[in-house]
């Protein structure tokens, strides 16, 4: 009995160590269903009840639970690079052509390659276009209904 509890005592710290450096929600679940058999050893089940309480524990955990502490997991964190781009307004600084495969597009003052999100569609210079996706290194960009272009700097002479 004692080293079924020291058994499924290590694990629970394992898993709750895990848990703490991850903090993704990938084996707390598990930690609970530890918990459970750690009492279920003290109160002298065999072996199978134990891991079948483990498991059980678990599943139950994860179904119930899951959900609502994903809803809660999170839902402050600020989006950071790539993902803040997504849904913003660009500038076309050069002609987007998937068929030739070019484009470029200025958002937050950064430079980036774009390609239309409609396939064969040709998006001029100085479009304002919105973001509606990120492919490797290339923002995905359709063209932003109503809006006009941004006024260009007169040349003078």
């Amino acid at each position: 009995m004692f080293e079924q509890i020291m058994f499924w005592l290590v694990l629970l710290i394992v898993l709750l160590g895990i848990e703490m450096a991850t903090m993704g929600l990938t084996t707390i679940w598990f930690a609970g269903g530890a918990l459970i058999a750690i009492l279920a050893a003290a109160l002298y089940a065999p072996i199978w009840i134990q891991i079948v309480l483990f498991f059980l524990v678990a599943l139950v955990l994860l179904i119930f639970t899951r959900p609502i502490a994903v809803k809660y997991f999170n839902k402050d964190r600020v989006r950071t690079n790539v993902e803040s781009i997504i849904g913003r307004q660009a500038i076309v600084t050069g002609e987007i052509d998937n068929l030739q495969g070019r484009g470029q597009v200025t958002v937050g003052g950064q430079e980036w390659s774009a390609r239309s999100a409609v396939d064969g569609s040709i998006i001029q210079e100085g479009a304002v276009v919105t973001v509606v996706s990120v492919s490797g290194v290339k923002l995905i960009v359709k063209e932003a209904v109503g809006e006009a272009k941004p006024p260009q700097n007169p040349v003078s002479e």
